[in-house]
């Protein structure tokens, strides 16, 4: 299952085709997840792209939708309620599970919380249940059409604008959300993520989103969802075991090992730290990390960057940021005039040293000839001797 983002499209109870979009991420999915959107938003709203791109970057596949009469989805919206909202949600779970997995990980924003929360024991797969701005009680969003009720209760619909957009709302939509109601009435919108925290049973934990409004249209607020969430989801719903790593690194050691996911991924563990390495797609791998020479080149360009931030500082320099880009090439021998190797091919090289700062020519030529006396610079131009024995 490759990397990337797709739309799909599933039926609904009523045989209506609702539109969605399924991000996945480049290895295979820790879990799937479902994702219910916001009272009268669409899947692409922005809090809703980020947050399942965020999930993706962490292993999750996950499916977001448009409900009924909305977005790409078919139907009318008029005619919808939070009753055919809750069949859309099982129809989304019903479609993973029947195409690719069942979700385990159910998220829903604002109405769309509430109605993943009442989803839930509808999907017995799902291990964990996230809610954005959700209302404890369902009937609360019908503060957001209180002028036009007295319309909707004489007329039996009425037109309202949320958000900016004209939608028709019926008078079964508000008596069915009255049926919904649950038993213990909620004064504000900002009092319900407690009472639904209040309500749930442990291990639960309470994000206060201070600052932010209910759409999250602040990119800030929608990016600060979608960190805490992936790695709250993480912790719930971990990545499949990797193959047991023979040891730990000594002191000075880089330890490299197949973890027994996908075609080539490794760990690579230096001291305290992890990292990835694999190959792009092109090459047969899942581009899960950086691949060998991209460390190469890393390796190389931070050593540059250090030698010359180091000598700047040793003499006064005003120089404020050095950037080092590099790539990598296999050339003929035949096409470099001041190359030793005259057949076949060879490797080459590309550094560009930016240097930001008042320095003056002199300077950022001192400077460029620095860049060449980097330890592992002089390492890869040297003769080197790389000696191998089997392990125990």
């Amino acid at each position: 299952m490759a990397g990337g983002s797709e739309r799909v499209a599933f039926p609904n109870p009523s045989g209506a085709r609702l539109a969605a979009r399924l991000d996945r991420p480049a290895a295979e999915p820790r879990a799937f997840a479902l994702f219910a959107h916001c009272f009268t938003c669409s899947k692409d709203l922005f809090a809703a792209s980020r947050i399942s791109q965020a999930l993706a970057e962490r292993g999750f596949a996950i499916l977001r939708f448009d409900f009924t009469g909305l977005g790409a989805s078919e139907g009318e919206f008029a005619n919808t309620n939070f009753s055919s909202n809750l069949g859309d949600v099982v129809a989304a779970a019903d479609h993973l599970r029947e195409q690719y997995q069942a979700p385990q990980l159910l998220i829903g924003h604002s109405l769309g919380g509430a109605a993943v929360l009442a989803a839930a024991q509808r999907v017995p797969e799902a291990t964990a249940v996230a809610t954005i701005g959700a209302p404890f009680n369902p009937a609360h969003v019908s503060h957001l059409f209180k002028e036009a009720q007295a319309e909707i209760e004489a007329k039996g619909e009425a037109e309202v604008v949320l958000a900016g957009r004209t939608f028709t709302v019926r008078k079964q939509f508000l008596e069915d959300l009255k049926e919904q109601c649950s038993a213990k009435r909620i004064g504000a919108l900002r009092n319900n993520a407690g009472e639904i925290f209040k309500a749930a049973r442990h291990p639960k934990s309470f994000v206060s989103l201070d600052g932010a409004d209910h759409l999250l249209t602040r990119r800030a607020d929608a990016v600060y969802v979608a960190e805490v969430l992936a790695a709250w989801a993480s912790r719930y719903l971990p990545a499949p075991a990797e193959a047991e790593v023979p040891g730990r690194p000594e002191g000075g050691e880089v330890l490299v090992a197949e973890t027994g996911q996908g075609r080539f991924q490794q760990v690579v563990r230096v001291g305290r730290h992890e990292l990835r390495a694999d190959e792009p797609k092109s090459f047969g791998g899942d581009d899960t990390g950086p691949g060998p020479y991209d460390y190469l080149l890393a390796g190389l360009g931070a050593c540059i960057s250090m030698t010359v931030r180091v000598y700047a500082e040793r003499k006064g320099l005003p120089l404020e940021r050095v950037a080092v880009r590099l790539s990598h090439d296999k050339i003929h021998a035949q096409d470099c005039a001041d190359c030793e190797t005259k057949e076949g091919k060879l490797d080459e090289i590309t550094r560009i040293v930016e240097l930001s700062g008042a320095l003056d020519d002199s300077q950022r030529q001192r400077l460029l000839e620095i860049a060449d006396k980097c330890p592992v610079h002089r390492t890869l131009t040297s003769e080197i001797k790389i000696r191998t024995r089997l392990g125990e």
